[in-house]
């Protein structure tokens, strides 16, 4: 009984110890967080008599997150330590998306499909790349940015154009700061594509 008792008391002391070490080393720092911040320009062209929604983009499990992903072929993906989008990255690109859009100038009505608008035509996306990829082992690595996009008409849901949008940037330095102001580059540059494409669509029937 008497060890048992020396146990129980050496194991509290073991336990109180570690609980004074946690307390000395704290919490892990929260990541750095990172906007998306594209530059969006006017679009030349007379405006649409249409609405658009724009629809929260699909995407594989790997880029729904805040995280900066980055890939190393072949070795495959990853995320940048201790860094973070200021939201999951489909609601950066539906965001950006909206907000390039109304740069353009030529369209009245956009917005999330989450506003609720009655909209005419539904742009829905799947984003299927979104990474950093080291193609030059610890050199600068490119941001690469794929868009799948399909058009619809609201009302029966038939589908009036499809295509595929991307860029790739390489970064200034292997550095996140460098990394984030390519995905930015590189965004503005899809959206340039990708906008006028859109606004071609006629007035739905």
């Amino acid at each position: 009984m008497i060890l048992d008792r020396r146990a129980l008391i050496l194991s509290s002391l073991a336990t109180a110890g570690l609980a004074g070490c946690a307390d000395i080393v704290g919490p892990p720092e929260p990541p750095k967080l990172y906007r998306l911040s594209p530059r969006f320009a006017a679009v030349p062209g007379p405006s649409v008599p249409w609405a658009l929604s724009v629809l929260r983009p699909e995407t594989a499990g790997s880029f729904e997150t805040e995280r900066l992903v980055l890939t190393r072929p072949p070795s495959g993906l990853d995320f940048y330590a201790n860094t973070a989008w200021s939201d999951r990255t489909p609601n950066l690109i539906q965001t950006a998306l909206v907000e390039a859009f109304e740069a353009s100038g030529r369209i009245a009505q956009v917005a999330r499909d989450s506003d609720g608008i009655r909209a005419d035509y539904l742009l829905n996306t799947d984003l299927r790349d979104f990474e950093a990829r080291y193609d030059q082992g610890e050199g600068a690595p490119l941001a690469v940015i794929r868009l799948a996009v399909r058009l619809m008409e609201t009302r029966g849901r038939r589908i009036v154009g499809t295509a595929v949008f991307a860029k790739e940037v390489r970064a200034s330095a292997n550095t996140v700061d460098a990394v984030v102001a390519a995905h930015t580059e590189a965004f503005s540059g899809l959206a340039a594509d990708l906008v006028p494409w859109v606004l071609k669509a006629p007035m739905p029937k």
